[in-house]
């Protein structure tokens, strides 16, 4: 903390910051405290702190944190503490403060994760701090990490945990009840909210409703009170088939399965509304030309510029192919410069228009509702939809264009240039994303520049080509 927050210290104890200090805020205070814990390897310390603090400061105080200084704080801090940082830290730091501190230390943390959180980590590990992670495990618990490990994260069993009740078909209320009392400790941290069934080959037969069971004779059978044949996924479905059963049910878990119908683990409704936002954040970052995958402020400058440089790049060749349609047309422009005012006008509600049209397909193609092949079907459904709107704009800015010069023949050409540029939008917009999908490329990476690059140039086409053509009534 700067000399200027310190007051003089009486012997024998310790100074503080003085809270009526213009400069102190209680931000400030919960971290510099953290520091001067972390400097002074003071693991009681560190341990208070993480129990007092706001959880509104926690991220922020962990997140400001030097690469160092987070991984002397997870060496000093006992293994369950060190996975609260870890599970609260972005997914980019969590991973360099784990690769930065011993192996056997960082097995430790993440051992006390969730089974589905140990797995996401070690999968967006290097492969050589994975191994060395999973080779300074127990080697049980290491063989269930890389088992789910290796699911594609979007997919059922890339998303599932093994943290669940499971109890034979054979036992009674009682034996259930009992064992849940005897493990008590264990399964607190279990969404006990439904157990399941199984038979002596482990294969799913029912789930077991809390409710279910408490209100039950304590001598009846569990095969007795439960819900047979309930819904499953396989572990390959994807996320587009749990997500479509969630939608349509209300469960707070979807248990999974083999092909041989062998329960693996469940779903919980939450992770699937967390997944959903970290995709759409994924797809927002992307659209922006984040195309490096996540970015904090944190990481290397040189790193992020070069990143943001590749995206920037492409965009600024795009941006001159645009722009020599206008160097084609320059005699037209100089000759009605009223043409000048609205080129950017027609440009930027084309673009809107067909931004429209992206988002709107990169919805369906997400929900699983348009395909590629649809292709057809979504082009006629925007020029439609681009016919009215475009009708519409173009009306309005020729409207505009006439109440400003009084030429009808510039009323015309800007109004039907924008009617017609509309529809173009739309029409790339609604395809784009479909095109590149089946390409096996990334929609929300291509379609914006592309987008932008197409209605550009169209706009300026036929804006500068129509008045041309009627120059002599525009002069």
């Amino acid at each position: 903390m700067d000399e200027q927050n310190q007051l003089p210290a009486e012997p024998g104890t310790t100074a503080t910051a003085d809270p009526s200090s213009p400069s102190f805020t209680p931000e400030e205070a919960d971290r510099d405290a953290l520091i001067a814990a972390i400097e002074q390897s003071d693991a009681p310390a560190c341990e208070r702190w993480l129990d007092e603090v706001d959880a509104g400061e926690l991220v922020h105080a962990l997140s400001a944190l030097s690469d160092e200084q987070r991984a002397k704080l997870l060496g000093l801090l006992g293994p369950e503490s060190a996975s609260d940082v870890i599970s609260r830290l972005p997914e980019l730091q969590a991973l360099g403060a784990l690769e930065s501190v011993e192996a056997h230390v960082a097995a430790g943390i993440i051992g006390e994760l969730d089974s589905d959180e140990r797995a996401g980590l070690i999968r967006a590990l290097d492969d050589d701090n994975a191994h060395a992670i999973l080779g300074a495990m127990d080697p049980e618990l290491a063989r269930g990490i890389r088992t789910l490990a290796a699911y594609d994260e979007d997919s059922a069993g890339g998303l599932m945990l093994t943290e669940y009740l499971a109890f034979d078909e054979a036992a009674t209320v009682r034996e259930v009840l009992a064992d849940i009392e005897a493990n008590a400790e264990e399964y607190a941290n279990y969404n006990i909210q439904y157990s399941y069934v199984i038979d002596t080959q482990g294969k799913l037969k029912g789930v077991l409703p809390l409710r279910n069971m408490l209100l039950a004779r304590r001598s009846a059978a569990v095969s007795g009170i439960m819900i047979a044949y309930p819904i499953r996924v396989t572990d390959t479905a994807t996320m587009d088939d749990v997500r479509a059963v969630f939608n349509e049910y209300a469960f707070m878990g979807l248990p999974v399965v083999d092909a041989d119908d062998v329960l693996l683990g469940v779903i919980e409704a939450s992770d699937v509304a967390q997944a959903d936002a970290e995709q759409a954040d994924d797809l927002y970052r992307q659209s922006q030309g984040i195309v490096g995958g996540e970015e904090l402020r944190s990481m290397p400058l040189l790193l992020r510029s070069r990143r943001r440089l590749a995206w920037l790049s492409a965009n600024i060749v795009l941006n001159i192919m645009a722009a020599s349609i206008i160097a084609l047309h320059q005699d037209t422009l100089e000759a009605v410069i009223a043409l000048a005012v609205f080129l950017p006008i027609i440009s930027d509600m084309s673009g809107c228009s067909g931004n429209q049209a992206v988002a709107v397909t990169m919805r369906e193609l997400t929900l699983g509702v348009t395909k590629p092949r649809d292709a057809l079907r979504v082009l006629v459904k925007e020029s439609l939809l681009g016919l009215i709107n475009g009708l519409a704009l173009g009306t309005l800015i020729g409207a505009v264009a006439f109440a400003w010069k009084g030429n009808l023949f510039l009323s015309l050409v800007v109004g039907g240039s924008l009617a017609i540029n509309t529809v173009v939008a739309v029409c790339i917009g609604g395809l784009i994303p479909l095109l590149l999908k089946k390409m096996k490329a990334d929609p929300a990476l291509a379609s914006g520049p592309i987008l932008t690059t197409v209605t550009d140039m169209c706009g300026f086409f036929i804006v500068l080509t129509f008045a041309s053509m009627v120059l002599s009534q525009l002069t």
